[in-house]
Order: C-alpha cells, then structure tokens, then sequence
C-alpha cells in the first residue's frame, strides 16, 4: 500500500501497516478511555465498580487505590491519613516503582488525550518554533505546590489540578475548568511544543521520581539499523531520552533508555519502520548507567 510521504510515519504504515504503526497508541487510548469509564459508570449508570476518582477509589468495595503525590501533600499539611489510603498509595507506589512512574502519564492520565490532540494538530498545521523553557520547571512547581500545602493547611493544588479536574468534571459538571483544559490545548498547540507535560505539569515531575530504577524499558535494540528519519525523535513526548540510547553507540552507551522522564508511551515503537525500539526488561543489560545519570540534552 502506497502511503503518501507527507503522512507521519509514512514509512512505518508502509513497511508495518497502519496496526503496526498504531499498536500502542491505540493500546494506551483503550486503556486510558476503560479508567476513565469505570470511574464514570457510577455516576451515571449507577454501576459501582468503582468508587472515587484518580485522588482515591475503592474497588469493588475492597482494592483501595490512592494517589501517593496527593498523601504527601496531605502528610505535609498536617493531616493523618486513614489506614486505606496508606494501603491504596502502597500499592500505586510499588507498582509504578516496577513498571516505571511515567507510565502513568502515558497509560493512565486523561490529560494525555489532550496533549497528545493538541501536539498532533500541531504537527499537522506545520507549526514550527514556539516558546522554550527547562524542563525541570515541573519540579520546581512540584516544590511549589508541597510548599503550599505546608503553609495554608489544605490540599489547595487539587482544585486546580488539570489531571483531577477533568474527571471530576465530568462527572459533576466542568463549569470554568474547561477554560483551563482548553487553556493548556491551546498553549501546546500554539505557545509550546509539548508544554505541559514536558514542562510544566508537577504530577508528571513526581511520577519521574518513582521510576528512576523501574524494571520495564525501552530500549534501541536495533539501533545499526537506524535510517535517520526522525520520526521517533517527532513523535516521543521526552526526545531529550532517546539521543544518547539511539545514538550513543560510540560512546559506550547502553541502548537502553535509563532516564526516568520516558513514559514508556510505546510511539517510537510504534513509528520506526526498522523496528528499532523494543520493550524490554531492565535486567536484559548488564551495563546500565546510574539511574541518576539521566542524559540531559544542550536543548531539548
């Protein structure tokens, strides 16, 4: 099938076809979607199969989930949580500590559907440049909010919190937030690629922290394969990652992308028509770099 050159990831539709070239985008919708619907089906069919919102949920009423970045505020407010909170952040914590604490900005957070819209109108529009800040913005906005917590007493950043608000807006009413989802559409698409999530969200920043020595990777396997095309480099949400893995061979490097800010989100995997990226297990290499060796790019 002929695919025309101007389509992204022309080469790996032509080479894998368009499932190939898919797989996990369509994979991470499906599964961002199914959490959103079970937390949807209560409210508005009456289907308790679960209870709460991406803050906490209680599971059939027994598998208590709780968000760790939300304890912490409360711990650091004063507050004491309750016995089922401990145990929902518990588990939240040492399941993203094994599969990687990116994987939910990826594979969990509505906010993604919005970004990744908004950078795939972008590409299509052909709008190129736009503003530039340190990525490591988002932390210091992850001091921030915990600062803020600690000196008014209350959990005050959840009310603004694009990844909760959008949830719990649908289920109640969105009211103003939509100006703020709409707000950060616009400023991916317009003011800067990849904005929000590369920049400037908190929640992203501390779910980094959590997958430093998480055991699912990508790696560039292939990587003598490469033919150049960038599209990997265009379609990852982090390209700052996969430089030193993908082309770092003589240097030493491992082809294994060690850094915490991959969100193990599968598209270089995806658009690669060498096939590249593969997922693999973090033990597959034996000469990994400290994970706090993360490679930072001049400019990313």
């Amino acid at each position: 099938m002929k695919v025309p050159a101007n389509i992204f990831a022309a080469d790996a539709i032509h080479t894998k076809g368009w499932w190939g070239a898919h797989r996990w985008l369509v994979l991470r919708r499906i599964t961002q979607l199914s959490i959103l619907a079970l937390f949807l089906l209560g409210p508005w069919f009456g289907w308790w199969l679960v209870k709460g919102n991406l803050n906490y949920s209680l599971t059939l009423g027994t598998l208590p989930l709780a968000d760790p970045l939300v304890m912490l505020q409360s711990l650091v407010s004063g507050h004491i949580p309750e016995r089922n909170a401990i145990i929902g952040v518990t588990i939240v914590l040492l399941f993203y500590l094994l599969v990687g604490g990116r994987s939910y900005c990826a594979w969990v957070c509505p906010m993604n559907i919005v970004t990744d819209a908004a950078s795939a109108l972008r590409r299509k529009l052909d709008i190129r440049g736009g503003g530039d800040m340190p990525r490591q913005t988002r932390y210091w906005i992850l001091a921030l909010i915990l600062i803020w917590a600690a000196t008014t007493g209350g959990i005050v950043w959840e009310l603004v919190n694009p990844v909760s608000l959008l949830p719990r807006g649908l289920i109640f009413g969105m009211g103003a937030g939509w100006m703020l989802i709409a707000g950060i559409f616009l400023f991916d698409l317009f003011v800067m690629k990849r904005g929000w999530c590369g920049h400037l969200c908190p929640v992203g920043a501390f779910y980094s922290l959590l997958g430093r020595w998480s055991l699912v990777r990508v790696s560039a396997t292939k990587r003598e394969d490469c033919n150049n095309c960038l599209d990997c480099f265009v379609a990852c949400p982090e390209q700052q990652v996969i430089r030193m893995p993908l082309k770092g061979a003589s240097k030493g490097a491992s082809p294994m992308i060690v850094s915490s800010n991959c969100t193990n989100c599968g598209r270089c995997i995806d658009v690669c028509a060498k096939d590249v990226f593969t997922f693999v297990p973090r033990l597959a290499h034996s000469d990994l770099p400290s994970p706090s060796a993360d490679i930072q790019p001049p400019h990313a």
